[in-house]
């Protein structure tokens, strides 16, 4: 079987643990590394053997998977679609932005193709989806993480988050402001409403918690299906704490469905 050539953009925390765990898949061959202008000489050292380049090549590519954030979205991955490159799209967090959902899918009719929103740091993603189809009532979102995961963030306004000694709550409101105030943080928050009752009708709570290590997320939902309450402890990912680990394996496994004979 041909390998699928790959084209990923982005060579961060991220990116790089996705081609660590790509090594030796003979389905799946990560052809260009695509990062900004300035960054490439940087990359070529980081990944040698890899061409690096500041685009998506126009051809010889047959998936696009995205790791770089809001700007890469709109600088690669719209073009690629419009292309009739099927991309992979991990930083969810940035659809967030007005009218960016609307535009990658605009894209994708155009380049008819398809652009895959990956799950992430979540599960039961495909019972919140279907949930929706019979009516969903309310989906509550809530992310507890250690204090040193929100640096860097809003929650540092008013507060010394290594003085913490009890859980704090430094955000409530809806997924969207989550997603634009917490980008790093909150890409959960997007899926899950993007896979429910939208952005706007997803209420959100984001907690910093220093009784914990691990990265923990909460789903609730209930509607004519019924009612769940998901709950999973994540170890972050080593190279980025504001990462869960579980984010570059849910890539990874996007990219090896895509090749699979058989996929779930």
């Amino acid at each position: 079987m041909t390998a699928l050539r790959v084209a990923l953009i982005g060579c961060g925390a991220i990116g790089t643990s996705v081609l660590e765990l790509l090594k030796g898949d003979a389905a799946l061959a990560v052809v260009a590394i695509v990062v900004p202008e300035e960054g490439v000489a940087a990359a070529q050292k980081l990944v040698p053997g890899v061409p690096v380049a500041s685009r998506v090549p126009a051809s010889g590519i047959d998936l696009v998977v995205e790791t770089a954030g809001h700007a890469a979205i709109e600088e690669h991955v719209l073009p690629a679609l419009a292309r009739g490159t099927p991309c992979i799209v991990a930083s969810v967090g940035a659809l967030s932005a007005a009218g960016l959902a609307e535009r990658l899918e605009a894209a994708a009719t155009a380049g008819r193709t398809q652009v895959q929103l990956i799950a992430g740091a979540i599960g039961a993603i495909d019972a919140l989806a279907a949930a929706r189809i019979g009516g969903l009532d309310s989906v509550r979102y809530t992310g507890r993480k250690p204090p040193q995961a929100w640096k860097g963030t809003p929650a540092e306004q008013g507060r010394d988050l290594d003085a913490l000694t009890e859980e704090t709550v430094i955000f409530e409101g809806s997924a969207r402001e989550a997603a634009q105030l917490y980008p790093k943080n909150a890409n959960v928050a997007a899926t899950v409403s993007l896979a429910g009752l939208g952005l706007d009708r997803t209420m959100v709570r984001l907690i910093a918690d220093p009784a914990i290590a691990d990265n923990v997320h909460t789903v609730e939902a209930e509607g004519a299906f019924g009612s769940f309450e998901l709950t999973m402890r994540n170890k972050p990912l080593a190279a980025n704490p504001k990462t869960s680990a579980l984010t570059v394996f849910s890539a990874v496994r996007a990219l090896r469905n895509r090749a699979a004979a058989l996929s779930i």
